[in-house]
């Protein structure tokens, strides 16, 4: 059953000066996917709507949010409207805005993704773990592949969390990969499947790529979108490999 996606700007932060971007201000994108039967949020972007500082350690990072709920209205749909939620990741900028969702709402994440969260250890902070009213919420924890709805799976990419995962939805366009913060943006993407692909027609070595990737390109998407990137990665650039 075929979907249709729409990227949401949830707001941006100042990339600090360690970052390769230091001095630019990095987007979070969520993405609204509209499914016959259901409509998905996967993401929620920030805790507030208006301008704070977070921290990375000892340094403060500027952060602009923008609204969730004047995004969603924009496009026709509020609140109350979204059916299911998943978050790729348990992060500030991905998860902060969990608590806007009613409390019904089912929230797909991985079991180690919440279960690192509840720990006291957790590397977040108190204002992180407010806003995702953990024991609130209707938080549905999973393990591993699943299929939510027919033509949208959850596929676990470990690796910026060890509970990290990602969307794959059948669209008229054929599937599309979300691929939350797997890697920075659809450059970097283009070179993990780039290395892959080079395994693939025989040339050893080649730069290492992420262990999710063989079953994602199993998969076939036809296209890749990411939650700090607004550009679409698109198959195929190993074409030229196979002439």
């Amino acid at each position: 059953m075929e979907s249709t996606i729409e990227p949401i700007v949830t707001g941006d932060y100042l990339l600090p000066p360690n970052h390769r971007n230091a001095g630019k201000r990095a987007m979070s994108v969520a993405y609204l996917v509209r499914h016959p039967e259901a409509t998905l949020l996967f993401d929620t972007g920030f805790p507030f709507d208006v301008e704070f500082s977070g921290n990375e350690g000892d340094m403060a990072i500027p952060t602009y949010p923008r609204s969730l709920t004047d995004a969603l209205a924009a496009r026709g749909v509020s609140l109350e409207q979204i059916d299911l939620a998943a978050n790729c990741h348990l992060h500030i900028d991905h998860a902060g805005g969990n608590h806007h969702l009613p409390p019904t709402v089912p929230i797909y994440v991985q079991r180690a993704e919440l279960e690192r969260a509840r720990t006291v250890d957790a590397p977040q902070e108190p204002i992180v773990r407010d806003a995702l009213l953990l024991d609130e919420r209707n938080y549905r924890p999973l393990d591993g592949e699943e299929e939510l709805l027919p033509g949208i799976r959850v596929l676990p990419t470990p690796g910026h969390t060890d509970g990290h995962q990602s969307l794959l939805v059948a669209t008229d366009a054929g599937p599309v990969f979300l691929g939350g913060q797997t890697v920075p943006g659809a450059s970097d993407f283009t070179l993990v499947v780039y290395a892959w692909y080079l395994e693939q027609a025989g040339n050893i070595p080649v730069p290492p790529y992420p262990g999710w990737l063989p079953r994602v390109m199993e998969l076939a998407p036809e296209r890749a979108m990411f939650a700090h990137d607004l550009a679409i990665w698109e198959r195929d650039p190993g074409a030229a490999l196979r002439r």
